[in-house]
């Protein structure tokens, strides 16, 4: 079985790639592929990699498992509940490939599957498409009203929702007009778009559930503060969190879809289930940024303030790097907020597992001492640590600030405490 891979070039979706598959309906990607890419289009005017592990060249890669970067194009979430029924499927690997084939027509990023295109297609004209070009104004939106609601299983759930964009909250794309309207993303016409956003609802009907969501655009302005790269601003409203794109930018009239990959793609982890270790990650990311020494310090803070304000659900998909022009650089954050108070009990997935011994490390001087970096690039990384636990100190009036509920900053203090002590330590090294 095959699939076609399309990338988004010069405003043109262009045929970049093909990667066919064995025994995709029973093994899943545990079973060979082969990946090449179309000649035309590797000795094309401006060929661009579908991966950052997948240089353009003309060669025919005989690979013993999948292609990595097909786990961000796979649906997640409500997306792929809405996928399976539709095309009669039990959930499972075995259905990966056939949902990727459906479901990959508008993902986070500039790549997408051409059999996911004619899919979407085929799912539209099913439907009445009438009205489908007129937007929404905000207020609709909040109000959740039956047009709406049609709009979406009819066009978003494939167009706007959640088989773009992983994670097991439910979550819309959509875009705004020039006039201030609300579109699904796909069925707006690039020259129209001002601006395009995620819409993200609670993981579930619990009261914690909501609070997450609630202190997430608090969260984000508190990782602001303490000089964590973030973009935008996250706005709450009614049990929606509206939260600025930063794989899209439109200037010029023109939209830009920029390279977005996981970390679990660049690190070749295969599945949803991988618990890879920090280390593992750390170093797929340094293969392929611009700046390894500025993106590994980026990359530690951000853990520091996960373990400092309890973000726990740091699975490798919630880290990415982004291509912008030649260079290649971690993302801003995104999925940060209180975690800890998820009903589901979501534990960290990606440790600092020693890379020799495998045993978890705790402690700051612990890690720093199994990175292995040169001793001028270690010493810069470690001094910017220690002054980042002094910036921590401040953590507290910057989450008072940022509107983070109070119970939660009084929860955390323990272990913003403990990031605190362990940083501070690192001046003595």
């Amino acid at each position: 079985m095959e699939c076609h891979l399309q990338v988004f070039v010069n405003e043109h979706w262009i045929d970049c790639a093909i990667v066919s598959v064995q025994d995709a309906s029973r093994k899943g990607g545990n079973t060979a592929s082969v990946f090449e890419y179309d000649l035309d289009f590797a000795f094309g005017s401006a060929p661009e990699a579908v991966s950052l592990r997948f240089p353009v060249d003309a060669d025919r890669h005989v690979l013993a498992e999948w292609p990595a970067f097909f786990y961000d194009l796979i649906p997640q979430g409500s997306g792929r509940k809405f996928l399976l029924g539709q095309l009669g499927l039990t959930d499972g690997p075995g259905a990966d490939f056939a949902l990727m084939r459906a479901g990959a027509f508008n993902p986070i990023g500039r790549l997408r599957v051409a059999e996911a295109v004619e899919y979407f297609q085929y799912h539209i004209q099913r439907h009445d498409a009438g009205g489908m070009d007129q937007g929404f104004t905000l207020q609709e939106i909040l109000g959740g009203g039956e047009a709406f609601h049609e709009r979406m299983m009819i066009y978003s759930m494939l167009a706007a929702g959640t088989t773009g964009v992983q994670g097991a909250a439910p979550k819309y794309l959509l875009t705004t007009d020039r006039q201030g309207l609300w579109h699904a993303d796909g069925a707006l016409p690039d020259q129209d778009a001002a601006a395009h956003f995620i819409i993200k609802r609670p993981r579930g009907t619990t009261a914690a559930d909501k609070k997450v969501l609630k202190n997430e655009a608090a969260y984000m302005r508190v990782a602001a503060a303490m000089g964590i790269r973030t973009y935008g601003a996250l706005e709450h409203h009614d049990d929606l969190l509206f939260i600025p794109r930063f794989d899209r930018a439109v200037e010029d009239g023109k939209v830009l879809r920029r390279h977005q990959e996981s970390a679990a793609s660049l690190a070749g982890l295969i599945g949803f289930n991988a618990r890879p270790s920090q280390f593992e990650l750390l170093d797929a990311i340094r293969a392929v940024v611009t700046d390894p020494t500025s993106e590994t310090i980026e990359f530690l803070k951000r853990d520091v303030l996960n373990l400092a304000m309890r973000n726990t659900d740091n699975h490798a998909r919630n880290t990415a790097v982004q291509k912008i022009a030649t260079q290649v650089s971690l993302t801003p954050l995104f999925d940060f907020a209180p975690m800890y108070l998820d009903p589901d009990g979501i534990a960290r997935a990606a440790r600092w597992y020693h890379p020799a011994t495998g045993k978890e490390l705790s402690e700051w001087r612990d890690v720093l001492g199994a990175l292995e970096l040169k001793p001028r690039e270690l010493e810069r990384i470690t001094l910017e640590l220690h002054h980042f636990g002094g910036q921590l100190k401040e953590l507290d009036k910057h989450m008072r600030q940022a509107g983070v509920d109070a119970d939660i900053v009084s929860h955390l203090q323990p272990s913003v405490d403990a990031q605190i002590r362990q940083l501070c330590l690192l001046g003595g090294a």
